[in-house]
């Protein structure tokens, strides 16, 4: 964690609520983008992501400021986005409009990684429906969101063996649906 969000959680923890803003802002972005990948709807993002920022307001004071503070967030996100998808009990069905798309195909590399790279990931995106939801949660976490093996098995409450495992049979299984759907993508490989 760096000195700047151990200051921040500091500060909000001793009572200056304003420091929360400044705390979650450098993460809203790549929430909305996982809450709505793993959600697969834009209302149900905004509402998961509230949820989890809430959750994060209300036990920031059980965060080990000695650990990521993002993969505690996202932690908090995955368990939010679980009881979300447990209360709605509704298949998800993946939307192909509007700004949180947009978000949720944003590299966080800026926009000189052009349309291609952007064309690539809503490809890739596409293709997320062959994985179960653990799986999907790994990669995400994992490949997407770039958490590290540790941090995504703490984000799900599980073993790093099982994200090894879950990880591998979920690129596995996606490297199967892009030969299906876009071999192109694969250049022979």
């Amino acid at each position: 964690m760096d000195e700047r969000e151990k200051d921040l959680v500091e500060r909000v923890l001793r009572g200056d609520t304003d420091a929360f803003g400044p705390l979650v802002e450098p993460y809203r972005d790549r929430l909305l983008g996982f809450a709505y990948r793993l959600t697969r709807d834009a209302e149900d993002a905004k509402e998961v992501v509230q949820e989890a920022l809430l959750r994060c307001f209300k036990y920031l004071s059980s965060f080990d400021v000695e650990k990521s503070f993002k993969a505690w967030l996202f932690q908090i996100l995955v368990h939010a986005a679980r009881h979300h998808r447990t209360k709605r009990g509704r298949q998800d069905l993946l939307s192909r409009s509007g700004p949180l798309r947009e978000a949720a195909l944003e590299t966080g590399h800026g926009p000189e990684k052009g349309h291609e790279d952007r064309n690539l990931r809503a490809r890739l995106l596409e293709c997320l429906d062959v994985l179960s939801p653990r799986e999907r949660d790994v990669f995400l976490l994992r490949d997407i969101e770039e958490l590290n093996v540790e941090e995504t098995a703490r984000a799900l409450g599980s073993s790093a063996i099982s994200v090894r495992v879950h990880l591998s049979a979920a690129r596995r299984k996606i490297r199967g649906r892009i030969q299906d759907k876009y071999p192109d993508l694969l250049g022979g490989a």
